[in-house]
């Protein structure tokens, strides 16, 4: 089910997923966020080979494509050799779309493997101040 919520990622648990990229296409995994300050993290590798990779900002699933806010740009990933990490401040509420881009690839499908995690910011109140 797509887009995903923070939810959904928090009941991830430890557990991977994985994506299935067709040689010339990418996938996207959507994460809508409606609460700001949260980071969003992730780690992933590919196999067989390298795989590129983009997150951009969308205020709204209205929201043109031309009118999305690039937050990393697409980048090619070793991620076949090595594990990849990352994560994004949530600085608005919308959708923070990952894209893993196989277009490159004219032949060879890949299998990209991952984990998502959201974290809430700790606010301290005080409380255990004597």
């Amino acid at each position: 089910k797509l887009p995903l919520t923070v939810e959904e990622i928090l009941n991830f648990g430890e557990s991977n997923r994985e994506l299935f990229i067709k040689s010339s296409t990418y996938g996207i995994i959507p994460i809508t966020v409606t609460e700001m300050g949260l980071t969003i993290s992730w780690i992933f590798s590919s196999d067989p080979k390298s795989i590129s990779f983009s997150v951009v900002y969308q205020e709204s699933e209205d929201t043109p494509l031309d009118q999305c806010k690039v937050l990393i740009p697409m980048t090619r990933c070793n991620s076949h050799k090595e594990t990849i990490r990352g994560q994004v401040k949530v600085r608005n509420p919308g959708i923070y779309t990952l894209i893993f881009d196989n277009t490159f690839s004219r032949f060879i499908s890949k299998r990209v493997f991952y984990h998502l995690a959201v974290e809430r910011p700790v606010i301290y109140d005080g409380s255990d101040f004597p």
